[in-house]
This record gives C-alpha cells, structure tokens and sequence, in this order.
C-alpha cells in the first residue's frame, strides 16, 4: 500500500492580515507534491487547532507579522495537545526575533522560518522531519 500524501494546513492566527507569504509557502508545499489546506486570515487558535484535527493533517505552519506570535504560536500547540493531537507537528514563520525562538521551541514549535528562508529549505525541512501520521 503506498505512504499517503503529507497534509499541511497553513494558517494565519489573529489579527494579522498580511497573508502573501502564506500564500506563496501554501503553493510551493502544494507545488512541491503535498496536500495543503489554507485557512485564511484572522483564525483563532481554537479554530486552527480544530481545523488541524478535523482535516487530519500532519503538519500546521502558522505565520504571524503581527508580533503575537509569542501567544497564538504556544497555543495552538497547547490546544492539540489537550485535544490528544500532539503527533500534528507545528512551526512558525514570520516576524519573529532571534529572541523568541527559545520561547517557541520550548513551546513545541519545530521549527522557525524568518523572512528570507528559502521556499526549497522548507520544503526540504517538511520532507526530512514530517512523515505521514497514522
């Protein structure tokens, strides 16, 4: 039987309105031969988390310019883990300082990806670290 298709959502949490990025890093992970799922704009944590089960995806890649990252980021974690979904992987993008990586990570968030992260390093991240869920 053959391994099923890497599914990732991409998602915008809060009030940050500026999705070109996520948009271009929805179609190069499409483009690139996964499943992609984009929620748009202005989701909440919940919605997120819950969209992530619903669609049983395996990767979430949250972007954030907003600077609420160091909120929305661990909660989304926090909500797949309450929700026994702890296996769904999530990293980040954005404006996010060097500073704050630890925070993240310690968090549960994978991996960070800042502006000027080449679309191939991604894609190339997803393919070593993510393998289907079961």
């Amino acid at each position: 039987m053959a391994e099923r298709t890497i599914r990732i959502m991409v998602a915008k949490p809060g009030l940050d309105g500026h999705d070109r990025g996520a948009r271009v890093l929805a179609r190069s992970f499409r483009d690139a031969g996964f499943e992609v799922i984009y929620t748009g704009c202005h989701q909440s944590p919940e919605q997120i988390a819950a969209a992530a089960i619903q669609e049983d995806v395996d990767l979430v890649g949250l972007s954030c310019l907003s600077g609420a990252h160091r909120y929305l980021f661990p909660r989304v974690v926090e909500l797949l883990r309450q929700q026994g979904a702890a296996d769904i992987t999530v990293i980040g993008g954005g404006i996010i300082p060097d500073q704050d990586f630890a925070l993240l990570t310690d968090a549960g968030i994978k991996a960070i990806f800042t502006p000027g992260a080449k679309l191939d390093a991604i894609v190339a991240w997803v393919r070593t670290n993510i393998k289907p869920r079961t």
